[in-house]
C-alpha cells in the first residue's frame, strides 16, 4: 500500500489565484492523496480500516474538478463546445468553482445558475476571481431550483450556449471511472473491499464503483451515502427520494444505501477538526459517519470513502460550505 499521509499537513487547498492560471494548472487534477482514518476506525469499528480522498488537493480546490474538466473537453472533442461559445450549469458551488478555473483557462466564458444562498467564499471564488457571470435562483428551491431555471435559460437561446448539464451527463461519472477509480485501487495496493460516496449528482459513487468493479475487482461492495432526513442540512447531498433524481444515478448499481443523519454529519465533521485538524464540510463529515456506519456492519475490510473539499467558508463566515 503507498505511503498515505496524514494529519493537519493536509489543511491546505489547492484553490489557484487568477493571476496564476495557465493550461499546467489542469494538470492538478487528480492524483489527490488518500488519508489514514484509522483513529476513528479504531475507535468505533476496530475490525476494518477507513481511508479516505482529500479532493481539495485538486486544482479548485474539490472533486468537481474531475468531472468539470472532463466534461468540458469532452464537449470539445465532440464539436459541442466551440470558440465564442458560454459554458451554462446550474450549480450548488464546487461544480461552479470548477467550471470557472477552467472557462478562464480555455478562454471561454462561464455563467452559473445557484441558489442566492450559497456561500459568499465560493461566490466571490467563481465570480471576482475566475470572472464568471452569476445567474440567482430561489434559495427556498435549493439545488432543484437551479436546475430548474438553467434549463430555462437554455431553452431560451441553445445556440449561445454549451451546457454540460452535470446531474445527466455521461462524462460526469467517465470521469471518477478512468481516474479516481484507478487511484484508489493504487493507492491501496489493491486491498481495498468497499467503497462509499455521497450522492449529490451521484457522479462520483456511480463513476468509481462501475471503475472499481470493472476494472479492478468485480467483489468490491460499493455504496452511496445520502441524507437520512427529507429536509436536510447536508451541503451537497441529495435525498433521491424527494429530489430531481439526476439522469446519471442508477440505485441497482449500487451494494447498498447507508443513510447518515444531518445530527450525525455534523458531529463527525466537528470530530474530524478536533482529531486531525481538518476544516472539512459537512458532507466529508457525512462519508467518514457513513463509512463508520457500514464499518459495524462488518467482521473486517479496507473501506475508502471521498472528502468533496475542504470548507474554508464554514470557518471564516459561519456559513455552510454549498456542494454538488
Amino acid at each position: 500500500m503507498e505511503k498515505i499521509i496524514q494529519g493537519p499537513r493536509l489543511a491546505e487547498s489547492a484553490r489557484v489565484r487568477s493571476e496564476d492560471l495557465n493550461e499546467s494548472i489542469l494538470q492538478k487534477i487528480g492524483s489527490t492523496p488518500l488519508l489514514d482514518f484509522s483513529k476513528i476506525a479504531r475507535s468505533e469499528c476496530p475490525n476494518v480500516e477507513i481511508y479516505a480522498k482529500a479532493e481539495w488537493f485538486n486544482a479548485g480546490g474539490s472533486v468537481k474538478a474531475r468531472p468539470a474538466l472532463n466534461m468540458i473537453e469532452e464537449g470539445e472533442r465532440a464539436g459541442k463546445l466551440k470558440p465564442g461559445m458560454t459554458i451554462l450549469d446550474s450549480t450548488s458551488g464546487n461544480t461552479g468553482v470548477a467550471y470557472a478555473l477552467i472557462g478562464m483557462v480555455k478562454g471561454y466564458h462561464v455563467k452559473l445558475v445557484m441558489p442566492q444562498n450559497v456561500c459568499g467564499e465560493r461566490k466571490q471564488l467563481m465570480s471576482a476571481a475566475y470572472h464568471a457571470e452569476i445567474v440567482y435562483s430561489s434559495p427556498l428551491e435549493g439545488s432543484d431550483g437551479a436546475i430548474l431555471l438553467c434549463r430555462e435559460i437554455y431553452r431560451q437561446n441553445p445556440d449561445l450556449y454549451f451546457w454540460p448539464d452535470q446531474y445527466n451527463n455521461p462524462a460526469n461519472w467517465q470521469a471518477h471511472y478512468k481516474t479516481t477509480a484507478e487511484e484508489i485501487w493504487r493507492q491501496t495496493g489493491g486491498k481495498v473491499t468497499h467503497f462509499l460516496a455521497g450522492l449529490g449528482t451521484s457522479g462520483t459513487a456511480m463513476g468509481t464503483s462501475r471503475g472499481l468493479k470493472e476494472r479492478f475487482d468485480k467483489g468490491i461492495k460499493c455504496y452511496g451515502i445520502e441524507p437520512a432526513e427529507t429536509l436536510h442540512g447536508i451541503e451537497g447531498l441529495k435525498h433521491m427520494d424527494s429530489s430531481i433524481v439526476p439522469g446519471i444515478y442508477n440505485k441497482e448499481e449500487l451494494d447498498g444505501i447507508v443513510s447518515v443523519a444531518t445530527e450525525e454529519a455534523y458531529e463527525m465533521t466537528a470530530r474530524i477538526q478536533r482529531e486531525y485538524g481538518l476544516n472539512v464540510g459537512t458532507s466529508s463529515g457525512a462519508a467518514i459517519a457513513g463509512a463508520v456506519k457500514l464499518g459495524k456492519t462488518l467482521t473486517g475490510g479496507v473501506l475508502v470513502t471521498v472528502l468533496p473539499d475542504s470548507c474554508d467558508c464554514e470557518a471564516t463566515t459561519g456559513g455552510h460550505c454549498a456542494k454538488d
